[in-house]
């Protein structure tokens, strides 16, 4: 990565993490009109993020795959900095169970990425869009797996509103996580995928963070000069996810496969 790609001059602040305590639902804290415009330290990631280099494994193809778009909300909570996650229901036929960011398909009448993406955030969490700035994009990223073009929509809570689980089938809970919690060396772990190949993740909030999501929120903390030093290498040993091949527990992952997405 070059130098350029940091913005490791703007780091939140905040207060110390208050715990993984798993919060379903998220009430905005009250604030002042001062806090409501973009943080120099958010505009400066968003500038770093549209530069983000992309992994061989996640490229999209020339053509082909699922349009989709992710919104990665950001606000000012409690605890300092924080982004919005969902966790899905169990059962669902795609990414069952998993901790995402709020998105989806494209739909006809969606006119770009921001639109699917803020589209799905109000479908998923009922967040009132008057309240969402939205900041710019991430490149195009390519999920194998499923064949999902994703274009991650990097946005500022604004106006923060209350949020929930607002469409209960496919979604179970609704947490703004802290972005001091995703950078503590203890919540960070590497994960076993159900293909075989590892990567980062996060335990939060009562919940395990990994595949897709913890990419790049991994990316993002590398970007936003958040990151800390943990357990991330060779020597480290990977959690074994649900639903993995019971061959995959005793062997690791080769080489060129590792820190693939895995949702």
């Amino acid at each position: 990565m070059t130098a350029d790609e940091r913005s490791g001059d703007r780091r939140p602040g905040g207060p110390e993490p208050a715990g993984p305590q798993a919060h379903r639902d998220g009430g905005p804290p009250q604030r002042d009109a001062s806090r409501m415009t973009t943080p120099e330290w958010l505009a400066s990631l968003a500038r770093a993020g549209a530069r983000m280099a992309v992994p061989a494994a996640m490229r999209p193809p020339e053509s082909g795959g699922r349009r989709s778009a992710v919104l990665i909300l950001f606000g000012e909570g409690e605890h300092g900095p924080d982004v919005l996650l969902i966790q899905r229901n169990k059962g669902l036929r795609r990414h069952s169970g998993q901790p995402a960011f709020p998105g989806g398909s494209f739909e006809p009448h969606d006119e770009g990425p921001e639109d699917c993406a803020v589209r799905e955030a109000v479908e998923e969490t009922g967040v009132d869009p008057e309240g969402i700035e939205l900041l710019g994009r991430l490149p195009e990223l390519f999920i194998r797996h499923s064949e999902f073009r994703v274009v991650p929509v990097l946005a500022w809570w604004r106006e923060p509103s209350a949020v929930h689980a607002a469409d209960s089938g496919e979604v179970a809970g609704v947490v703004r996580v802290p972005v001091s919690e995703l950078a503590d060396p203890d919540n960070r772990v590497r994960v076993r995928h159900p293909n075989g190949s590892t990567g980062p993740a996060f335990r939060v909030r009562g919940m395990l963070v990994w595949g897709f999501t913890a990419a790049i929120l991994n990316r993002l903390l590398v970007l936003g000069g958040w990151e800390r030093p943990w357990l991330d290498g060779e020597d480290a040993e990977p959690v074994p996810l649900p639903g993995a091949r019971p061959d995959d527990e005793g062997r690791r992952a080769p080489r060129q496969a590792r820190d693939r997405c895995g949702s």
